[in-house]
């Protein structure tokens, strides 16, 4: 989708309510414009909001376009490159999620390393933990930010703002850590679906 017809579907974003009290914009990875907006907010209200935040709408979605570029020339990742993360992974992730576990006061089941197309990591409502064997092509902070990120879970199942100060406890810089995810973990996850 290029940048005019993206502009058109603008018109009608996707619209999520909840009792929040002002109205927030985001754009998700395949493109489509999300309003976060009180139960109150009118459709007016909304129109007027993402008007006054075109300019940052067209910011996101260049953004959005150089990532896919990027991503279109991205290395696939072969089956035997897959494999060897996972073993660097399956040695080198355990022991640090432990020590975050014991710095967070919390236990955790089963750990797996998978080579998921989607996701980083997860968190079961029985305690048991997922992730993702690219994380190995990462920054080591960035790693700690996943591992720490998935522990908050066993104290908060939800992203609210209980489950940010979990975070925030252990990475204050957190902020700039999940940032770095959302810029580059687009890349380096085209390469497994190149792969």
């Amino acid at each position: 989708m290029n940048l005019k017809e993206w502009i058109k579907t603008a018109e009608h974003p996707e619209i999520i309510r909840s009792g929040r009290r002002t109205l927030s914009l985001e754009i998700r990875a395949d493109g489509r414009l999300i309003v976060r907006a009180p139960y109150a907010a009118s459709q007016t209200e909304i129109r007027r909001f993402v008007r006054n935040n075109h300019a940052w709408i067209i910011r996101k979605i260049d953004e959005i376009e150089k990532r896919m570029k990027q991503a279109e020339k991205a290395e696939p990742i072969s089956a035997e490159e897959c494999r060897e993360l996972a073993r660097q992974a399956v040695k080198e992730l355990p022991p640090r999620l432990e020590a975050f576990a014991k710095v967070m006061g919390v236990s955790y089941g089963r750990v797996t390393i998978r080579n998921q197309k989607t996701r980083w990591g997860s968190c079961s409502v029985k305690g048991n933990l997922n992730f993702n064997c690219l994380l190995m092509l990462m920054p080591r902070e960035i790693q700690d930010y996943v591992l720490v990120h998935e522990l908050a879970h066993l104290r908060e199942m939800n992203h609210s703002p209980r489950f940010w100060a979990i975070v925030e406890g252990v990475l204050p810089d957190y902020r700039e850590r999940r940032k770095w995810l959302k810029q580059n973990g687009g890349v380096i996850m085209e390469r497994m679906r190149n792969g």
